[in-house]
């Protein structure tokens, strides 16, 4: 059953004052950035340690000619079997700990059977992508060995457009439930908000968080055909149909402003870039230092993983204010898309409860971690917004 909010009560959470974050909010996602700097800490240790020590060769060697007879993709695949193993040993004490973190916070239903069982999964889910995109990867080098970085510039460019379309009807139901929408009323009024938005959708789904989570959310997932609504049982518990259509209608802003497009053509030149510095980080350790037996070596692959995390960590900053120039865009559609921003501004400051969010971080954290403003200003974004008009 959603909570109806009463015209009084919408207007006084549109004027009220944004409370500061609680020392229960603060001290937990100062806790979950810490885990999250620990986590890339350990990953990043993990790969200088290979290759510093030679590890990463001896691994090789064992997957390639003990294990796999000198037969060449399935040694690939042996090795990267043991780089996951190694990264999820030493990460998982990290992953219990966070798994643990959002029970002392109340923010999770899930059982430790039920963690342990997604841990298995994920494992095997990342399993097959890593599989896949190194089995591909190599294929490449051997198939245009001076031009492979372009190739697969241009490969990964369509399995990642390929991987975004397939991911609601593929990825996500491997490890939530999902089923139609049964409330027909709520249905057609968000059917009808993506019509005006001019985007068609192939349903709406009712996404089953509960059984893990207490937080909310909701989604406009897939591509093309696979194109979904996806709203958390959560939200739609606690939630009136306007406070629902005003954060749908957010997401929508993204389809209006072509944020996906957009975002596609800003990865295309990244993962461009990321290409061209693999491929001279590989001429240097192979030429000048001597480390590989050419591109082929698939020893040389923590040095990819490293030479691409690396600069994605370096690109965090510029990443994070992209997004929040998109999620200011997409705010503003939903202002204007909707009778009166209350609902938004109601919505808001349930989700920051409800999902224990910051309103106010700091502005570096802010620049560092947060992909959206922070709450407290789209609040204040949207009540400017309404004073003008």
């Amino acid at each position: 059953m959603r909570f109806a909010s009463s015209p009084m009560r919408a207007a006084k959470l549109l004027f009220a004052t944004v409370a500061d974050d609680s020392p229960q909010a603060q001290r937990y996602n100062r806790i979950h950035r810490q885990l999250g700097i620990l986590d890339a800490v350990l990953g990043l240790a993990m790969l200088v340690v290979l290759l510093a020590t030679g590890w990463t060769k001896k691994l090789a060697h064992l997957s390639l000619v003990v294990l796999a007879k000198d037969q060449y993709e399935l040694g690939l695949f042996l090795y990267i079997i043991l780089l996951l193993i190694i990264g999820k040993v030493l990460g998982i004490g990290l992953d219990y700990y966070s798994f643990r973190l959002e029970h002392e916070y109340h923010l999770s239903n899930q059982k430790l059977r039920g963690w342990l069982l997604d841990q298995i999964k994920g494992f095997l889910v990342g399993l097959v992508l890593s599989t896949l995109l190194a089995e591909v990867l190599y294929a490449l080098i051997l198939i245009a060995p001076q031009a492979w970085w372009l190739v697969a510039w241009v490969t990964f460019l369509v399995l990642m457009v390929f991987f975004a379309q397939i991911a609601p009807v593929v990825l996500f139901p491997i490890f939530y439930k999902f089923r139609p929408l049964e409330d027909d009323s709520l249905r057609t009024r968000l059917t009808e908000l993506s019509k005006r938005a001019g985007t068609t959708v192939r349903g709406v789904y009712e996404w089953r968080l509960s059984e893990k989570s207490k937080k909310a959310n909701a989604a406009l997932t897939g591509l093309g055909n696979t194109r979904r609504i996806i709203l958390a049982d959560t939200l739609l518990q606690n939630y009136s149909e306007d406070e629902i259509e005003a954060v749908l209608a957010h997401e929508l802003g993204h389809h209006v402003h072509k944020h996906i497009l957009k975002s596609i053509a800003v990865q295309a030149v990244i993962t461009f870039a990321g290409f061209w510095a693999v491929k001279s980080v590989l001429r240097w350790a192979e030429l000048e230092r001597g480390w590989f037996q050419g591109d082929r070596d698939f020893a040389n692959l923590p040095l990819i993983i490293l030479t691409t995390t690396v600069i994605s960590l370096l690109l965090v900053p510029v990443m994070n204010a992209y997004s929040r120039y998109n999620e200011r865009e997409a705010d503003r559609y939903a202002w204007k898309s909707i009778a009166s921003i209350a609902p938004f501004v109601s919505a808001m400051n349930k989700l920051a409860e409800q999902n224990l969010s910051e309103r106010n971080p700091s502005r570096l954290v802010e620049i560092l971690f947060h992909s959206h403003p922070a709450i407290a200003k789209r609040i204040a974004a949207a009540k400017r917004w309404a004073k003008k008009k």
